[in-house]
């Protein structure tokens, strides 16, 4: 007579994660590349990201946007990069901050890094940025 085999637990359990949001992306940018200052290329990604967590709508003022401008305006005028703002200082907790947060999606992804990229000088986004970072989670999310 053979025993009866334990229940195998389900796997996909373990692997059911929740999507990645606009404002975790936010924050892992302020992670992977919060030493380096930011540059007007930085705060047009912020500027669609947060809009794009907002469904479309303008973001309220003061939000992280602006304070993105405002720091990459700063950041122009600065003699020297240990006077100048860092992406750390304004995405450090962007979850937070955000008043409407959401999935990343692929659309959400091109919209910001059409955003980044009409600023920089360079053809592709800033490794690790805010750009870069949306289109991983985008490709993650897509998985799920």
């Amino acid at each position: 007579m053979s025993q009866a085999q334990p229940p195998k637990p389900h796997m996909d359990k373990y692997f059911d994660l929740e999507p990645i949001t606009i404002g975790e992306v936010l924050e892992t940018a302020a992670v992977s590349v919060g030493d380096a200052p930011i540059e007007s290329s930085d705060a047009d990604a912020i500027q669609a990201a947060e809009r794009r967590a907002s469904c479309g709508d303008e973001g309220e003022s003061g939000g992280l946007g602006d304070t993105a401008q405002a720091a990459a305006s700063f950041n122009a005028t600065a003699a020297q990069n240990v006077h100048k703002i860092n992406i750390s200082d304004v995405l450090t907790n962007a979850a937070s901050k955000l008043p409407h947060d959401k999935a990343v999606t692929c659309e959400d992804a091109e919209a910001v890094k059409g955003a980044e990229l009409r600023g920089r000088l360079e053809t592709v986004v800033r490794p690790g940025g805010v750009a870069d970072m949306m289109s991983k989670a985008a490709k993650v999310n897509l998985q799920d």
